[in-house]
């Protein structure tokens, strides 16, 4: 989307603090109207009253648990809407911990929330978006899908999160190339350590009271939703915040294709036995 274009209404999951409430407050400011998904009443409510009262814009919410099948289809149901022009997949709950001490069941809803909701949410809006002929989809994910091997501390424990966070890449990416013919525009943001508090709470439960920040610091999320959104006007799909040398992102992508270039018809020579290598 640019900034020349008539905003529409953007729907944005995990609305009620950080991140997520950042998006809201800055397409607030640029006109949008809003339909904001989070789990906690009072804040979205709160947060609703507010942006009516600071910008005059349209605001519904939506009080859903993204991990609930059911209340997942409600806001399927919602970003399908023929009046939603983009949709912000910024919910996501981290799980994090030794991988073999986790709780399966928070294990499943952090695959519920970061990728199941992510895919079916996408899923619901785009065919709408390219009927209309415009739109946008944000897909928020995180540095820790890059994170790979490197050890916990100051990373944390975070097989699955990262796992899940690796999935809103790829599946970002590959959509954006399979729809770069159209005039959607489909992002992924990966922020690092980001001064929300999304580290105060594993998932199981959202973080109760009035909103603070971990420790940490990290990134202001307003600087963060900042370059998302001019990264989206200038045809990024892949947003890291913090990068000072996008040519990074293009690095990756060459490496990629040099490990697909070990999809031909005979195993590489490590793996043969001496036998074979004399073959």
């Amino acid at each position: 989307m640019t900034s020349h274009e008539t905003p529409g209404t953007a729907l944005v999951t995990g609305a009620s603090s950080g991140i997520g409430r950042e998006y809201a407050t800055r397409l607030a400011e640029r006109d949008w109207n809003l339909v904001l998904v989070a789990r906690r009443a009072e804040r979205l409510g709160a947060l609703a009253e507010q942006l009516r009262e600071d910008s005059g814009t349209g605001v519904e919410t939506l009080v859903a648990d993204l991990a609930q099948p059911a209340d997942l289809a409600r806001v399927a149901e919602r970003v399908s809407g023929s009046d939603v022009d983009l949709l912000v997949n910024n919910a996501g709950i981290n799980g994090y911990g030794p991988f073999a001490e986790a709780d399966p069941a928070l294990l499943g809803k952090v695959l519920d929330v970061n990728v199941v909701a992510l895919t079916v949410l996408t899923r619901a809006a785009v065919p709408g978006m390219l009927g209309r002929g415009r739109g946008a989809v944000v897909n928020v994910a995180s540095l820790l899908a890059f994170a790979g091997d490197l050890p916990p501390g100051p990373l944390p424990q975070r097989a699955v999160y990262a796992g899940t966070k690796g999935y809103a890449v790829v599946f970002t990416r590959t959509l954006a190339a399979e729809l770069a013919d159209t005039p959607l525009r489909i992002q992924v943001v990966c922020p690092g350590l980001t001064a929300t508090e999304f580290h105060l709470a594993t998932g199981d439960a959202p973080v109760s009271g009035e909103a603070r920040i971990h420790d940490e610091g990290g990134m202001p999320p307003a600087d963060v939703v900042a370059a998302s959104l001019a990264g989206l006007e200038a045809g990024e799909v892949v947003c890291v915040p913090g990068l000072a040398e996008p040519e990074a992102v293009a690095r990756l992508a060459a490496a990629e294709l040099e490990v697909r270039n070990g999809s031909g018809a005979r195993m590489a020579r490590r793996y043969r036995t001496a036998e074979q290598r004399q073959k």
